[in-house]
């Protein structure tokens, strides 16, 4: 990909952080969206909540970002924590999709972040890009969240759609809890463990965002997801396998729902989701099996 400027919202998350590092190392002029008062020359401000960006922080981008949003696994989901989730994620691509149709030199590419959640409960049923939304607050939301990008689209940039998995990470995410559990030998499956998780080592997710910018022809949904998901039991077999760890403590479902309330309903849940339209974009995945995910998240610095 021939050296950009690129804006990032999100870029204090998981995901975005180390895309901010890959572009940069790279020699890439990346412009960093934040809702507080910049403190760095890179930096610009916006209110993703409030619905508003000017489009004057986005003149001479050549790519735009977007993977801001409340953490999804953060809190309780509360009545006034899902409007936050909501809010934080459909007016902000609105706002960014906004600014980016009123500019007269417009992004070669819009990214928008999305997620795997769009697909709901698939049980022991792969799904890829062709299947339709699910049902509840998660597929009702990627909905939302996709749809809120049109303005981008109608104006003729070319827009993609990453619906994310599970991102294995020491750092953050669903993983970043895991991983001292396993360690300290308190890890094991969770409910019955027949459930799926569709993951993605963090390089790739990284890799995969970075493919999606510079391959011209490529618009649309797009799952971000490794080639073969797992089931929970397989998952953390592994992770007791990969950190020599027994995984021996299986959490009850009853238990879970008491405590994360309607969140337990996404851990609990199956989700079988395959990357078909990336693998048939040539996208080559470093990490394509859970163990080789688990090594580099271990590994990183």
């Amino acid at each position: 990909m021939e050296r950009s400027r690129i804006a990032v919202a999100g870029a204090s998350g998981l995901i975005g952080g180390a895309l901010v590092r890959s572009l940069t190392a790279d020699g890439h002029e990346v412009v960093r969206l934040v809702r507080r008062a910049p403190r760095a020359k890179d930096e610009v401000r916006w209110d993703p909540e409030g619905g508003r960006v000017d489009p004057a922080v986005l003149a001479g981008c050549d790519v735009v970002v977007n993977l801001a949003g409340a953490g999804v696994g953060d809190r309780r989901w509360t009545d006034a924590y899902k409007t936050l989730i909501r809010s934080s994620r459909v007016l902000g691509t609105a706002a960014l999709a906004g600014a980016i149709a009123a500019l007269d030199e417009k992004p070669r590419v819009f990214v928008n972040g999305s997620a795997m959640g769009y697909y709901g409960e698939t049980g022991d049923r792969a799904v890829d890009e062709s299947a339709p939304a699910g049902t509840g607050f998660l597929p009702e939301l990627c909905v939302e969240w996709e749809a809120a990008a049109a303005p981008a689209q109608e104006a003729g940039v070319r827009t993609v759609f990453t619906r994310t998995g599970l991102v294995v990470a020491r750092g953050g995410g669903a993983w970043g809890r895991l991983f001292p559990l396993f360690k300290a030998g308190l890890g094991g499956r969770m409910g019955d463990g027949r459930q799926y998780w569709s993951y993605i080592a963090l390089h790739d997710e990284v890799a995969a965002i970075r493919h999606l910018i510079g391959t011209e022809a490529l618009s649309g949904p797009f799952n971000l997801t490794a080639p073969t998901p797992l089931t929970n039991s397989e998952i953390t077999t592994a992770m007791g396998r990969v950190l020599h760890r027994p995984a021996l403590f299986p959490v009850p479902a009853p238990v879970l729902r008491t405590a994360l309330g309607e969140m337990a309903g996404d851990v609990l849940g199956s989700a079988r989701v395959l990357p078909k339209r990336l693998l048939e974009s040539g996208f080559t995945f470093a990490f394509p099996d859970i163990e080789g995910a688990l090594k580099a998240a271990l590994a990183e610095p």
